[in-house]
């Protein structure tokens, strides 16, 4: 059997984000697979562009690696209650190419943020974004990495065991799912 592929998408650009460090050490912990990280820097969703140049090359890529998924891994901040604008619009666009990449897919979501409820709000506002599309959601635990800033070592990897063990319980889920097909 060949490995698995996993896709992770982070709803934060900034580099050293801690939302791309929490996909990168899920994906670790999901075990042995063929592991990519989407890129979500799209131009902002207008009509006018895809009616005129159609999908951006950008969007159409990561479609694509998501459509080539066995499961995927969203992390998202919290931005003033919700999801960010940018995974949103990832979202938005992603939802214009031909097919649902989404559709039955196994996803697990995850959030990492500065404040003390590690995101959760975002978490639900990123589920009610995708329901459209239709994926399986992994759900339980569900995981919000609060403070953020200060749960990662030098290397990239978790320092709270807690939060390990439980991420760990959502990767095997995520891997089951993936595994069921």
């Amino acid at each position: 059997m060949s490995a698995l592929k996993l896709v992770g998408i982070s709803g934060a650009l900034r580099a050293g984000s801690t939302n791309t460090l929490f996909v990168k050490e899920a994906a670790r912990l999901f075990g042995e697979a063929e592991f990519a990280l989407g890129d979500i820097r799209f131009p902002l969703y207008d009509g006018d562009l895809e009616s005129s140049e159609g999908i951006p090359a950008e969007v159409q890529a990561t479609a694509d690696l998501i459509a080539g998924a066995d499961a995927i891994i969203v992390s998202t901040p919290e931005y003033n209650k919700s999801l960010p604008g940018v995974l949103k619009n990832a979202f938005d666009w992603i939802s214009r190419v031909e097919g649902n990449p989404w559709q039955d897919k196994p996803v697990a979501i995850i959030s990492a943020a500065a404040g003390r409820a590690g995101g959760e709000r975002a978490q639900v506002a990123t589920r009610e974004a995708l329901v459209y599309s239709q994926p399986r959601f992994v759900t339980g635990p569900e995981i919000g990495l609060a403070q953020s800033f200060n749960q990662f070592d030098e290397s990239g990897a978790l320092t709270n065991e807690r939060t390990v063990e439980n991420l760990q319980v959502l990767m095997d889920k995520l891997r089951a799912e993936a595994e069921r097909g």
